[in-house]
């Protein structure tokens, strides 16, 4: 099927490349206030270590800044200011990744690419600052540094299955029936444990068996440890290195050949399509906005848009009627079935299964959509008052060039070209930022925890997962927040996916690091909290499809419980 849309323009994202400019014009100034002139030295190499002397109760400190130009600072504020900073440019570092990455995936489809390369794009901010924290300086420095890359690799597998995956459960929830599977878009029993909750597909449970079978290697790495047998410790990381590598391999080839996972991905950031496209088209048959001048939703203009669909007149809109309004506004110009599009707002508005939309039903389904557009608009930090069509610009931009392979049929993309530029010049940014953040963020964390004396563990644990997961995270409760069996399964299938790639990728740049620089292997409690969170989760999630709310809390409960166990084993028991 030929696409007849165009190559949409690059606005959107120049203004964010002008906005994150401006965000680091502004954050020199902004830092000085909290720093005082730091003591400067000629670098060496790009990357030197700082050492603190005490002396007689105080501490001095000679910072020196990273590449030669880029600040540094010895005081508790500005450390922090500047740990906001580099989290931001690698948060935006991810999100250019993840947009290459969707543009990239639309264009080719599932296969080699899709398979191999987008996942390992996908974990490259999390594995390039596991590589930098223990590549540089001397071997005393990086062992004392590498602690901020197991934090990262512990802290962001943690957080994707017990925060992120709990918050979504909380989101997600609907009415459970009598046998305990959620009833689509039905949210009547507040906040009950028992009876509200959320019910995924086999397909997500065998990605959660997947990620469970990806911590062998943290299971093989200890095994030393156990058994009193140190002189093998570095044996065993070479071994644990090559699984890990092998590991990622298979998980590639797996969803190359058995592209479901793909397929799911696709699904994943496909959806959002028709319901900006709807939006988008339903307004323009109103005079008026379907929103207020601040953005919430317009009853009254939505009651209009019923009466013009409702063409009888009997207060209900029929699959007949929406399809007429449907073809009545050249639906077809998005490239879409308008069946699927009749399907689509029938699944999501029709709460009562019978068929029919009532008024009722027809305004709290398009409210619920502006405030998904809302919401989505906001998070690259768009105030526009006219979100919906940026919204439905940023949609169409992500998704108007996809391949279908589904029935077999295969989507033509007009200017294939120009989409494929602009998805590597997004890779490139993405990886150009990573790569040139990573250290400078990594060493701040490293000066904040020698001022504040908090173990840089505990920093990078709870820190860096936000910088390199949140964008992720924001578009997963977003999603999740449709209230579908289907939207719920493909939003745990990329949880489950981004813990495997953390178990495995991440996993093999820190055991190289370890390996190449003869670093001592002393992490026993970090990857027992990992290896205790993705047991529980995994069995957990494996073997079950419905999840009522009050599981939601065994996943937050794990979260502090695994800060706490790693404190009381390194600083009661002394593990570390």
């Amino acid at each position: 099927m030929v696409s007849s849309l165009s190559a949409p323009p690059m606005a959107r994202r120049k203004h964010q490349l002008l906005s994150l400019l401006f965000f680091c014009a502004l954050a020199i100034p902004v830092y000085s206030r909290f720093t005082p002139n730091p003591i400067i030295q000629q670098p060496h190499s790009l990357h030197i270590a700082r050492h603190l002397k005490s002396d007689g109760g105080n501490s001095t400190a000679g910072c020196e800044q990273t590449y030669g130009f880029l600040p540094c600072t010895e005081t508790v504020l500005g450390n922090l200011f500047l740990i906001l900073v580099y989290g931001f440019l690698m948060f935006k570092a991810a999100t250019f990744l993840s947009s290459g990455s969707e543009l990239l995936l639309e264009i080719l489809g599932p296969g080699i690419v899709g398979g191999l390369f987008l996942p390992i794009l996908g974990a490259l901010p999390d594995a390039l600052l596991i590589l930098v924290s223990g590549l540089s300086g001397s071997k005393e420095t990086a062992q004392s540094q590498v602690l901020i890359g197991m934090g990262l690799l512990a802290g962001s597998t943690v957080f994707l299955l017990t925060l992120l995956w709990g918050t979504c459960v909380v989101v997600a929830k609907t009415d459970l029936s009598e046998n305990s599977t959620s009833i689509d878009s039905q949210d009547t029993k507040g906040f009950n444990l028992t009876k509200s909750g959320v019910s995924t597909d086999k397909q997500t449970s065998d990605a959660a068996k997947i990620m469970a079978i990806s911590i062998l290697p943290f299971i093989l790495i200890q095994l030393p440890k156990v058994f009193k047998f140190d002189s093998a410790q570095r044996v065993v990381i070479l071994i644990c290195l090559i699984i890990s590598v092998l590991l990622v391999l298979v998980y590639a080839f797996y969803q190359i050949f058995q592209p479901w996972v793909q397929k799911r991905r696709l699904e994943y950031v496909r959806l959002k399509l028709v319901v900006s496209g709807i939006l988008h088209h339903f307004e323009s048959k109103l005079v008026t906005k379907l929103t207020k001048e601040d953005g919430t939703p317009d009853e009254p203009a939505i009651s209009k848009l019923f009466d013009a669909i409702d063409s009888d007149k009997d207060k209900h809109i029929s699959r007949d009627e929406l399809h007429a309004f449907l073809v009545g506004v050249q639906f077809e110009e998005m490239g879409w079935e308008k069946q699927g599009a009749v399907n689509q707002v029938m699944e999501d508005f029709d709460t009562s299964d019978n068929n029919l939309i009532e008024e009722k039903e027809f305004i709290a389904g398009i409210s619920k959509w502006l405030k998904e557009a809302r919401r989505t608009v906001s998070i690259s930090g768009s105030n526009s008052s006219n979100f919906l069509s940026d919204f439905h610009q940023r949609t169409r931009d992500e998704h108007n060039r996809l391949i279908d392979h589904e029935d077999g049929e295969e989507e033509i993309v007009i200017n294939k070209k120009w989409i494929t530029i602009k998805a590597v010049l997004f890779l490139i940014i993405g990886a150009v930022m990573a790569a040139a953040f990573a250290d400078p963020l990594v060493d701040t964390v490293h000066n904040f925890s020698q001022a504040t004396s908090i173990p840089s563990f505990f920093i990078s644990f709870i820190a860096m997962p936000l910088a390199t997961n949140s964008s992720e995270a924001v578009s997963a409760i977003i999603f999740a927040s449709r209230k579908k069996q289907k939207t719920s399964s493909l939003t745990f299938s990329e949880i489950y996916g981004g813990a495997t790639m953390n178990n495995t990728l991440c996993l093999a740049v820190f055991l190289a690091l370890v390996y190449v620089r003869h670093l001592t292997w002393d992490f026993s409690s970090e990857v027992l909290v990992i290896l205790i969170v993705c047991i529980v989760m995994g069995l957990f999630t494996s073997f079950r499809t419905n999840f009522p709310l009050w599981t939601c809390f065994v996943a937050y409960l794990l979260y502090p419980f695994s800060l706490a166990l790693v404190y009381v084993l390194d600083y009661k028991f002394g593990w570390s």
